[in-house]
């Protein structure tokens, strides 16, 4: 009837029934974006249910957008990033619920991550998929890029020993004694060879510990050293890990459809 206002009311209320049927759907594709303004990084990662759609423009656009709009907020999650306002005047919701109408999947804000510069920012992304951004104490840019690249191909823990989960440890100590035991070997020699694994298992997980990916020979922790610096934190996504992704026999799908 030439109500535009109208109109437009009703184009956002059916794209929110759109949106609201397929919120139940799994999306564990999708990409990790990192946003950095050289004194502070974020880095969110935006789910689609298919790879064929996270490479969609649209939603590259709505990832790039959402990204500096983390970047420039100070949102405590995720539902508080829902309200807050892209460049061009919609809120992170409308702007979501109007992609999914568009691009006819799930798609959803998962989780972000920020890191304030110490003395410099690192960050690396592999293609749309893995994304690690490293604040460093000392040592320069170049040095925080190698780390933030090594975090993104190696997926440590943590930087060091001390923020070890204390139940991980215990559990895996565990695991070792009872594996141990089993040699028959004295209690003195299976405390040794318990301690030995755990000292191992240490090296694997911690950022520290771990060969650096662009030299074997030398630990992160020597390469750090050597360079004077200290990685305070770092921050790796990796998208859809840890969302249970359903199997469907793709020949199936189609008859059903």
């Amino acid at each position: 009837g030439g109500e535009i206002d109208a109109a437009v009311e009703l184009l956002r209320k059916s794209g929110q029934a759109k949106a609201d049927k397929k919120a139940g759907r799994v999306a564990a594709d999708g990409r990790v974006v990192i946003a950095t303004d050289g004194l502070n990084a974020a880095k969110i990662e935006i789910n689609s249910e298919t790879d064929f759609v996270a490479k969609d423009e649209n939603v590259i656009e709505f990832a790039e957008a959402v990204g500096a709009c983390l970047l420039a907020s100070s949102a405590a999650d995720v539902d508080a990033l829902a309200s807050e306002s892209l460049v061009d005047g919609r809120s992170v919701e409308e702007a979501r619920t109007e992609l999914i109408t568009k691009v006819g999947e799930n798609i959803s804000v998962r989780r972000f991550g920020r890191i304030e510069a110490a003395d410099h920012l690192g960050s690396y992304a592999h293609g749309a998929r893995i994304g690690s951004i490293v604040s460093l104490k000392g040592g320069d840019d170049e040095l925080a890029r190698d780390i933030a690249m090594h975090v993104a191909a190696t997926n440590p823990v943590c930087v060091d020993e001390s923020g070890v989960p204390s139940d991980t440890l215990e559990r895996e100590r565990r695991i070792f004694a009872e594996q141990a035991a089993e040699s028959g070997k004295p209690p003195e020699i299976v405390e040794k060879m318990v301690n030995g694994r755990v000292a191992k298992f240490l090296k694997e997980i911690t950022l520290i510990g771990q060969p650096f990916v662009k030299d074997p020979d030398t630990t992160v922790g020597e390469l750090l050293k050597t360079a004077g610096a200290e990685v305070i934190e770092f921050v790796r996504f990796e998208v859809g890990e840890g969302i249970e992704k359903k199997q469907e026999n793709f020949a199936e799908e189609v008859l059903n459809q």
